[in-house]
């Protein structure tokens, strides 16, 4: 077996970037529709799926819990359950899979039986109290000592339903796992937020959507409740549509080479959000001089580094999630870019505020950008490297978190990206 690049050098672009490419499926949807599927008796076959690091990692824990997840080509699965959970004989290990471990966590409420949900260093350090605190008023036997992964849920095999307030704001996927556990209760389950703020409310709907293509009935009266009726799941055939975050990486590429890139995929019809980041990046060069990333937090990297290239300097606010994303990612970006050009950026609170160079082209060379194993700021300083000479990509292989074919889709569209020293 080969050893894993260490690095990867890319050249500037001299030329616009012009082709079609095949964006992986969304990791979002992919994931909820793997437990959704692993929830409901029968067999559901997915399609469009993304084949990643996180995917894969929720396929094999439903598979060590009694489901049959099959893999029938590259962008499909085939998923075949009793609509029970069983208890896994092993520990649950996810990896730095954050949908995975906080979905399952919940779901693990439904086994009969003891079961670990954990996953890596970096995941050990992400925090899940407020979904283990809700889990508890649910009267769900749950713990995570370090207030972090890994989590402990004995489960009674059973949800008798109830009332529970959670706070989200720092992720709005505490609120999905709910919702997804809550459509296997006996009883109607209510579900409201603790404060105002959510992270990422977009997902929440993403997720309703799922479970009601899975037969599940979710009403609301307003963006902070929601009441999920008993009922459990109905196996389906599901298409998975593109992943938008992976596409702001293209729509960045075409934007800042003034190329022309056809992902496939009509940006209307994505109901993901971020999404929205189209709206930002077509603006380009002329950015709005304050960005909102709350509801678009995965692709605040690709923004920040495209502001770096932009007329104006820009301050990306809404934004204090990303300290608790893979890594802390406000601070990474930060750090990265000044290595590149001390001026480039700096962080105010939970601010990011980016200031363009004139001249990027004299900013230091030979810098080598550390992606602290996170795929999106791999993703997101590659494009800095299309018009900055001398900058290398360390641990390339992080974008198989979610998005593996990202180097070869690059060189498809005449990227120039040579293995390191």
């Amino acid at each position: 077996m080969n050893a894993p690049l260490q690095s990867l050098s890319i050249e500037p672009i001299t030329a616009p970037l012009k082709g079609k490419v095949v964006l992986p499926g969304s990791k979002s949807v992919t994931n909820r529709v793997l437990l959704l599927a692993g929830l409901a008796r029968g067999t559901s076959r997915l399609t469009g799926a993304l084949k990643s690091d996180d995917t894969l990692y929720m396929a094999q824990a439903l598979r060590q819990m009694g489901v049959s997840v099959e893999q029938p080509d590259a962008t499909s699965f085939i998923v075949r359950s009793t609509g029970a959970l069983q208890a896994p004989d092993a520990p649950l290990f996810l990896g730095n899979a954050g949908t995975a471990v906080r979905f399952l966590t919940a779901a693990s409420a439904l086994v009969r039986g003891t079961v670990v949900v954990g996953g890596d260093a970096n995941m050990a350090r992400r925090p899940i109290a407020p979904l283990v605190a809700a889990l508890q008023r649910l009267g769900i036997d749950a713990t995570a000592p370090s207030g972090c992964p890994p989590v402990t849920i004995h489960g009674t095999g059973l949800l008798d339903g109830g009332e529970v307030e959670i706070d989200a704001s720092l992720s709005s996927q505490y609120v999905s796992a709910l919702l997804m556990m809550a459509g296997c209760s006996r009883r109607p389950v209510r579900i409201s937020l603790s404060g105002p703020h959510i992270g990422a409310q977009g997902y929440i709907g993403l997720t309703i959507a799922a479970m009601k293509a899975f037969g599940a009935s979710v009403a609301s009266t307003d963006d902070t409740s929601w009441t999920v009726a008993p009922g459990g799941y109905t196996a389906t055939d599901f298409r998975i549509e593109p992943d938008a975050s992976a596409a702001t990486y293209l729509w960045a590429a075409q934007a800042l080479s003034g190329g022309d890139i056809d992902i496939g995929f009509p940006i209307a019809d994505f109901t993901q959000p971020d999404a929205a980041a189209w709206r930002v990046i077509r603006s380009f060069p002329h950015m709005p001089a304050v960005i909102d990333g709350s509801q678009m937090q995965d692709a605040i990297p690709t923004l920040a580094v495209m502001a770096m290239f932009n007329a104006t300097p820009v301050r990306f606010v809404g934004i204090a999630n990303l300290r608790v994303k893979e890594c802390d990612r406000t601070h990474a970006l930060a750090t990265q870019m000044q290595r590149i050009n001390p001026g480039y950026a700096r962080e105010e609170g939970d601010d990011l505020l980016v200031f363009p160079d004139p001249d990027p082209s004299a900013t230091a060379k030979n810098v080598r950008i550390e992606t602290y194993d996170d795929h999106r700021i791999a993703m997101s300083f590659a494009l800095a490297a299309l018009k900055i000479p001398g900058l290398s990509i360390l641990n390339p292989g992080c974008v198989a978190k979610t998005f593996p074919a990202y180097w070869d889709t690059l060189r498809a569209l005449g990227v120039r990206i040579h293995p390191g020293d």
